[in-house]
């Protein structure tokens, strides 16, 4: 028998079962049909987080920011090309510290942009200051599926 991960929808965010080696064929809902895995970051919010985040088995790299921030700015780009590159081995979020800032208290983020990697609500890593894609990609392959 296959291995699988529960997933929530980044749409409905309802619960799905996906077999490891199907996260490369750009599974669907079983509710809504959206996509599981999109290759744009998901935007996390309080409504949405204990879905995506805890509920949620694979592993998830949050990108914590702000629209005024400088570096912010300059990782973005980065952040958006390596998840379209690896989205299928790990999901990949924002927070925007501005909107969210009771989830940016809840992890303590004193500076932007910080990059957290958690698996079912545990941090695994965090990471602050931008990154090139290389050492991003780097950095988190320990964690991948």
């Amino acid at each position: 028998m296959s291995e699988s991960l529960v997933l929530a929808c980044p749409q409905c965010l309802a619960l799905n079962r996906v077999a490891t080696e199907r996260l490369n064929d750009n599974p669907s809902c079983g509710k809504c049909s959206s996509a599981m895995l999109p290759e744009a970051p998901l935007e996390l919010t309080s409504a949405n987080y204990e879905a995506l985040v805890v509920r949620s088995e694979l592993p998830i790299v949050i990108d914590f920011w702000a629209s005024w921030c400088g570096p912010c700015k300059t990782m973005g780009p980065i952040f958006n090309g390596v998840a379209a590159e690896m989205g299928t081995r790990m999901r990949f979020a924002k927070i925007d510290t501005e909107a969210q800032q009771a989830l940016a208290g809840r992890f303590g983020i004193r500076s932007i942009p910080t990059l957290m990697v958690m698996k079912k609500g545990q941090e695994l890593a965090r990471q602050a200051g931008v990154m090139q894609a290389g050492q991003l990609k780097q950095w988190l392959a320990p964690h991948t599926v």
